[in-house]
């Protein structure tokens, strides 16, 4: 099964889950404000695209965070860290396909690809 974790009212994840209903995929959606993120599967994500992928470092929840916590994102661990206390600052949506590929954002390009 198919798995989009996000933020509801996210325009971006409002546009990946209508382009994932318009094309038959059946998904799960996990919504970070109200299941808060999946801990398992953040290090999951980290490795597979990397923090700098997986952190917004251009959102608004990025730029609200004080300029410490800012800097001290420098790796895996850190970008970890602030993204279990800070949720808005993780790129969305972030997809895991029914074969265990993860993407980060949304294009319908990038979203055709993964069809079979």
């Amino acid at each position: 099964m198919t798995t989009l974790y996000g933020i509801p009212n996210c325009d971006t994840v409002k546009k990946a889950r209508t382009w994932l209903t318009d094309h038959g995929v059946d998904y799960a959606f996990h919504d970070f404000k109200k299941q808060g993120v999946p801990q398992p599967q953040i290090d999951t994500w980290l490795a597979a695209v990397g923090w700098e992928t997986l952190i917004n470092r251009k959102g608004t929840a990025w730029r609200g965070l004080d300029d410490a916590t800012k800097a001290a994102v420098v790796d895996a661990a850190s970008a970890r860290a602030v993204a279990l206390a800070s949720p808005s600052v993780i790129k969305r949506p972030v997809v895991q396909w029914a074969d265990g590929t993860i993407t980060v954002g949304f294009t319908p390009e990038r979203f055709e690809q993964r069809l079979p």
